[in-house]
């Protein structure tokens, strides 16, 4: 089994730390069913701002509210403002891993969706993995690369 990708809201904004509340992260009911990202669920958190990880379970929050939330212990790895990338996993064999497609949601400011996107994995004709980031459109986007003498 390996532990692969299966949704992920990418810069969502963190809108409050609650250093008093039990522990967890609340998020937007809306926001998590888009990505496939269950209440209860644990998830890994990458603060973009400080570098922080950490790994927690999601309460819902108001649906609508476009809440992030970082409860407990988590409330001091994130601070209103920082720009957060929540992820959810999955165990898959690694035959079944053409059938994921992960969706991920970006944000603006105001953690409002701006792209709604998916992760694509096939198998080229030589048996060789080929990876494409789609649109809502089933578009293909450009990878993003390291470019030479950058």
């Amino acid at each position: 089994m390996r532990k692969l990708v299966a949704g992920k809201l990418h810069g969502i904004h963190v809108t409050e730390a609650n250093l008093n509340y039990h522990g967890s992260i609340t998020l937007d009911p809306d926001h998590c069913e888009e990505a496939g990202i269950l209440p209860m669920e644990f998830v890994e958190i990458w603060n973009k701002n400080s570098g922080a990880r950490i790994s927690t379970y999601v309460i819902l929050g108001e649906r609508g509210s476009r809440c992030c939330i970082l409860n407990g212990a988590a409330a001091r790895t994130c601070q209103p403002g920082d720009q957060i990338i929540i992820c959810n996993l999955v165990y898959l064999d690694e035959s079944q891993i053409t059938s994921l497609k992960p969706k991920v949601l970006t944000f603006d400011e105001n953690n409002h969706v701006i792209d709604r996107l998916s992760y694509s994995i096939d198998v080229d004709p030589d048996g060789r993995y080929t990876f494409d980031i789609l649109d809502e459109t089933h578009t293909t986007l450009p990878i993003p690369l390291m470019v030479s003498g950058a």
